[in-house]
């Protein structure tokens, strides 16, 4: 396993191991439980996917980063990250020891290294960003109802229309921060 799935699979056995990853009562539960999509390879963890805990997605991208399949790891780590900040947006009264301390862990041993280098190309990132949006809304959202929950779905998606809108018009600035930051711009 590589390094940074091992340290992804930690952080899921351990907040598992405290509170395991919350269910939802309107979708039914996975059939699949994390210990299976560490062991699952990209396409099988694919299939279905929708259905799936929005840790998942996280999985999965970290899989095809560490596979060297980057931009597709940037396109499921962006799906995972809105399906998991609804999820959270949606159910706010969650064990902060659970799915919000997995969310927040996750953000930082794949997101991390992985905006690292999606940021190297924003307009590539950008048209990421407008396939996951269109992605999420051709697909059902099998853990969080996005018929339920309209505030918080319109909300977490207009977060991320508001960051590549950002990250279009600050793009001089963002690769001057990271040239000086020690980062290749693509």
């Amino acid at each position: 396993m590589a390094p940074r799935l091992w340290v992804i699979a930690l952080l899921v056995l351990i907040v598992s191991a405290v509170r395991p990853l919350e269910t939802r009562a309107e979708a039914p539960k996975s059939a699949a439980s994390t210990s299976d999509w560490l062991k699952q390879s990209p396409e099988t963890l694919k299939i279905g996917i929708e259905g799936n805990h929005p840790a998942a997605y996280y999985i999965l991208a970290s899989k095809l980063f560490e596979g060297g399949k980057k931009d597709e790891a940037v396109f499921w780590f962006y799906a995972g990250q809105l399906r998991y900040r609804f999820y959270l947006q949606a159910n706010p009264g969650l064990n902060p020891s659970g799915d919000p301390a997995l969310f927040a862990s996750f953000s930082e041993t794949l997101g991390r290294p992985l905006n690292e280098y999606a940021f190297g190309d924003i307009p590539r990132l950008a048209k990421t960003i407008d396939e996951v949006l269109s992605w999420d809304a051709a697909h059902v959202n099998g853990f969080t109802s996005k018929t339920a929950h309209p505030q918080a779905y319109a909300e977490i998606r207009d977060g991320l229309v508001k960051l590549r809108d950002y990250m279009l018009k600050n793009q001089a600035e963002i690769k001057r921060q990271r040239i000086s930051n020690g980062l290749e711009n693509r």
